[in-house]
């Protein structure tokens, strides 16, 4: 990016309000940083690594059968988990469902989710040295030459395009309502991005680019505000955050869209965590 600009006090200012409380969403309870396993169940009621009672599943309902003396109590309630329990999910759904451990009772939360069409669970440990360890997520200095003005168009209906995800065992779909289209200077063409629809018609887009390996997480992805009547969108680099999977190896994060990447570094946004 050539002829560097300044910053304005009232950017950085603005930036430093997201990067607070985007630090401060990370280290939530119970968040993304306290994932201290990933695992599949089985039809057979069976010992899983962590977690007090038996667990199973049927394929359409997971299971799980425990005493009192398990010391599992529901997330929900606080109620003691006694005799056999079950829940139904969809794919993708996930459930916080019981707890247990630590002086309340409460430090490790038991998530059940259904992740390619198969029930599993994942434990979310408050002790995890993940989230004890963690300050701050490592970031490029902000630059005002990646806020990036662009259009966004629209498809007429959505597209749902299959793609991977940072769990090789599970699929995923990004469904796709447009694309956002810029350039980047330095790079003669233009760049498209498939984009997903978010809350308040804002757009989600993951994305890799010459960074990811090096400085970056193998992709990253940028929330653009509502496009303006006319489509136009502003993108701010400068918000480029990681997924969870750049945290831990137990999130089933969706990869990009294949073809969405743009071919120059993105210096800008978050780094690699252990940098």
């Amino acid at each position: 990016m050539s002829s560097p600009t300044i910053a304005t006090d009232a950017q950085l200012a603005r930036w430093e309000r997201f990067r607070a409380g985007r630090n401060a969403a990370l280290a939530a309870d119970h968040g993304w940083l306290t994932l201290t396993s990933f695992q599949w169940l089985e039809e057979k009621p069976s010992d899983v690594e962590f977690v007090p009672g038996l667990w199973s599943t049927d394929g359409t309902t997971a299971f799980l059968s425990a005493s009192a003396e398990d010391g599992l109590t529901f997330v929900e309630t606080g109620n003691t988990v006694e005799g056999t329990i079950s829940a139904v999910l969809h794919d993708e759904e996930s459930l916080m469902w019981v707890q247990y451990g630590g002086a309340d009772g409460k430090q490790v939360v038991v998530e059940l989710a259904m992740r390619a069409d198969k029930y599993a669970i994942r434990t979310r440990d408050n002790g995890s040295p993940v989230l004890t360890e963690f300050r701050s997520v490592p970031t490029y200095d902000y630059n005002p030459d990646w806020v990036i003005e662009g259009r966004f168009e629209a498809y007429a209906e959505p597209q749902d395009v299959p793609i991977g995800t940072a769990n090789p065992l599970v699929d995923g779909v990004h469904r796709s309502v447009g694309e956002v289209v810029f350039r980047v200077p330095g790079v003669r063409h233009e760049i498209r991005l498939h984009a997903e629809e978010e809350k308040l018609g804002a757009l989600n887009v993951t994305f890799h680019d010459e960074t990811n390996g090096d400085t970056t997480d193998e992709w990253r992805k940028v929330f653009i505000p509502r496009p303006r009547p006319d489509g136009s969108v502003v993108i701010d680099f400068n918000r480029t955050i990681n997924y969870p999977s750049a945290f831990t190896p137990y999130g089933t994060c969706p990869m990009p869209v294949r073809g969405n990447s743009i071919d120059v570094r993105v210096e800008a946004g978050e780094k690699l965590p252990q940098d």
